[in-house]
């Protein structure tokens, strides 16, 4: 976390958490709630790159930003990371800037979103990017990404190399997904907890 904020929570240690104003997409994208309660995208780069160095979990499982002394807490529409192969290096990197280093696992979910479990934790894929990623690492053994695709569908497995680390790629349903890898996509404040 940054040093300011580490300084601000020391300062002021008690500040209560906030809940339902900051979202993030399956693109990867941060979204602030307005004052008519609708949602719109957080278009400062600097801003998201300051949510990305200050975004952590807690022990419930809960994902927020630190945002000075005080918890903002995410809405995660789908998993707490999105991952998206770098423009320029072709490497996959996180929404924050991270770049994940050991790959676990690969799954399919039954819209055809591909996830991938890392260091960071579980993460969608960029769809514009799913193409991508398994044409550069499907064994040529297991066909054409058609088949590969019908053959995890139908609850079989398949393995393919991302970054040069080989990996399985397994079935999983969407709803599945948070309950499997401990995570809270809409986070709510615990009995008694302060607000703002």
């Amino acid at each position: 976390m940054d040093e300011v904020v580490l300084r601000g929570m020391l300062k002021w240690p008690n500040v209560p958490s906030v809940y339902g104003w900051l979202r993030l997409d399956r693109r990867g994208q941060w979204l602030i709630k307005t004052v008519g309660g609708r949602f719109e995208r957080i278009g400062n780069a600097g801003v998201n790159e300051f949510i990305g160095r200050n975004y952590a979990s807690d022990a419930d499982g809960r994902w927020y930003f630190q945002n000075g002394p005080q918890r903002v807490y995410v809405t995660l529409d789908y998993t707490p990371w999105v991952y998206r192969l770098d423009d320029i290096a072709g490497a996959l990197v996180a929404h924050t800037g991270a770049a994940p280093r050991a790959f676990e696992c690969v799954f399919l979910d039954e819209a055809g979103a591909l996830l991938l479990h890392t260091e960071l934790g579980i993460g969608v894929i960029l769809d514009r990017d799913l193409a991508a990623v398994l044409e550069r690492g499907a064994d040529p053994r297991e066909g054409d990404i058609e088949s590969l695709i019908e053959k995890i569908s139908q609850g079989g497995e398949a393995r393919v190399v991302l970054q040069g680390n080989a990996v399985t790629i397994e079935s999983i349903r969407a709803a599945d997904v948070a309950g499997r890898f401990g995570f809270n996509p809409r986070p709510v404040p615990r009995p008694g907890e302060p607000e703002c």
